[in-house]
């Protein structure tokens, strides 16, 4: 069985930063990247991609993926992020340099989050469009990270997408049929992660099950997230196989199927 994490963080693994909380939760996590890796490859997820979430943490996810051949990586800034990056031009060329490395196979994550606001809006917008331009000069898909703000998202990505097509998965989704509909119909991958597995919503397990199967890929977004049944630990890519078994059963499908189609629009949507 062949299984691939899509969006994970562990290039910032061994960077413990005060005001980074992503670095500050793997510092508790007593395992190298080496480990981590590892563990992964023997549960079966032979492929990782590491996602930039600031300029620092995308920088760290190049040089992971280099290191690593079974590890590919994405640049991106957050929507969290987008006011320290609205005025300084510095992240663009530097993420202009870094794109033409062949371990860069996507841009993002990026996109609007309207539900914390912890970026004034139109940051979020601007910051949002400068990627989404950078993806299509290259033809690279993007990693979208979408929360309570659907309807400016689809404008933006209706504009764009008319003048050139955008390959892309929505991250963590878990919204609702509606915009689940109106992605699918541009050809937006979805990616699924643990949530699913404790969800308490009937209406969202309904909709995982809903989704097609040339739309779906799998992801961990550790080290959040923990599937059931290790809640209460920190998440790390070789959880992917536990996301996987519990999606086929509610499908209602075999884990090898799962596992099959969805490492081949992984590797479809990725080129890798």
């Amino acid at each position: 069985m062949k299984l691939i994490d899509t969006h994970c963080h562990i290039q910032d693994i061994g960077h413990n930063l005060k005001d980074n909380n992503t670095t500050n939760i793997w510092a508790k996590l007593d395992q190298t990247i080496d480990q981590v890796i590892k563990e992964a490859i023997d549960a079966e997820v032979q492929k990782l991609i590491v996602v930039g979430c600031n300029l620092d943490e995308s920088i760290w996810a190049v040089e992971v993926a280099r290191k690593y051949p079974n590890v590919f990586c994405s640049i991106g800034i957050h929507p969290h992020e987008a006011d320290n990056y609205s005025i300084d031009k510095e992240w663009i060329e530097v993420f202009k340099s870094l794109i033409q490395d062949p371990k860069v196979v996507a841009v993002g994550e990026c996109g609007l989050d309207f539900h914390y606001n912890y970026s004034r809006q139109t940051n979020q917008l601007k910051i949002l469009e400068q990627q989404i331009e950078l993806a299509l000069s290259v033809d690279k898909p993007i990693i979208f990270h979408v929360r309570d703000g659907f309807d400016q998202f689809f404008k933006i990505f209706d504009k764009y997408n008319s003048k050139s097509q955008i390959r892309g998965v929505l991250h963590s989704y878990t919204d609702n049929l509606q915009n689940l509909e109106l992605a699918l119909s541009q050809n937006l991958y979805i990616g699924v992660n643990g949530i699913a597995t404790f969800c308490k919503d009937d209406n969202l397990l309904k909709l995982y099950k809903k989704i097609p199967t040339q739309n779906l890929i799998l992801e961990t977004d550790s080290p959040y997230l923990t599937p059931i049944p290790f809640r209460g630990t920190i998440n790390t890519p070789k959880n992917v196989k536990q996301i996987a078994r519990f999606l086929a059963e509610l499908r209602g499908e075999e884990l090898e199927y799962l596992a099959e189609y969805t490492t081949n629009n992984s590797q479809k949507l990725f080129s890798i």
